[in-house]
């Protein structure tokens, strides 16, 4: 998918991300974590927040900070016009503990040492600070720069020197099953105009199916696609 390169372009696809259309493969999840975050933001404490968003070139999340950021720094590897910083996750360019919250999500997949981006974040972290993160559990390969995928137990493994740590799935068994369905089944249309009939039409139709089955599978969470993570320094 071709980066996003003008402001407006960029806008668009953040909104897109926050809230999702039902034509998006991947709306079961995308709608989920945006209710983890927004019922997560309550652990932060204060109203004059320095924010990190590490792989921020679209930064979803912003506007549900809402006046609570007193500053706003976005970095990754590709620019945007909304990032400020062109760095890695594992060397950031900051001093200590130099902010309140750290947002990262969907970045760890692509890193090739997750260990080093982990101790980057914590340095970065004040005394308390807060730190939000997904990944997937489950995915097709988007691209060949793709390194892992992560279970709860490493979640806990790599977050270990965090005070505390809560990983909550991004819906249930069934929710994995139906949003893997919609980004497998359209990843065989070609040409184009396939895949953009199949958007409207199918994929809509089984995220209402997974949507209203999902309560079926309870709190099974074999087959979870993606995770959310929230620890505390």
């Amino acid at each position: 998918m071709p980066l996003p390169s003008t402001l407006e372009q960029v806008q668009r696809s953040s909104r897109a991300r926050l809230h999702p259309s039902l034509r998006d493969p991947n709306w079961l999840i995308l709608r989920r974590r945006r209710q983890i975050f927004e019922a997560g933001l309550d652990r932060l404490q204060g109203s004059a927040l320095c924010v990190l968003d590490i792989g921020g070139r679209l930064q979803p999340y912003r506007p549900l900070l809402g006046v609570r950021a007193k500053s706003y720094v976005a970095v990754d590897l590709r620019i945007t016009p909304l990032v400020n910083v062109g760095a890695a996750a594992e060397a950031l360019p900051f001093r200590d503990e130099q902010f309140d919250f750290v947002i990262c999500t969907q970045v760890f997949e692509y890193l090739p040492d997750p260990r080093l981006a982990v101790a980057e974040i914590k340095r970065v972290l004040r005394k308390g600070g807060v730190l939000f993160l997904s990944a997937p559990a489950v995915l097709l390969r988007n691209n060949d720069k793709e390194c892992w995928r992560f279970l709860p137990e490493s979640w806990r493994h790599l977050l270990r020197e965090f005070e505390t740590v809560e990983v909550i799935p991004e819906g249930n068994s069934l929710t994995g099953f139906f949003r893997t369905c919609n980004v497998f089944l359209l990843s065989f249309f070609r040409p184009r105009i396939l895949a953009l009939l199949w958007q409207w039409t199918f994929v809509p139709f089984v995220n209402v199916v997974g949507y209203v089955l999902e309560p079926i599978a309870g709190g099974n969470e074999d087959f979870t696609a993606n995770y959310s993570v929230w620890a505390c320094k």
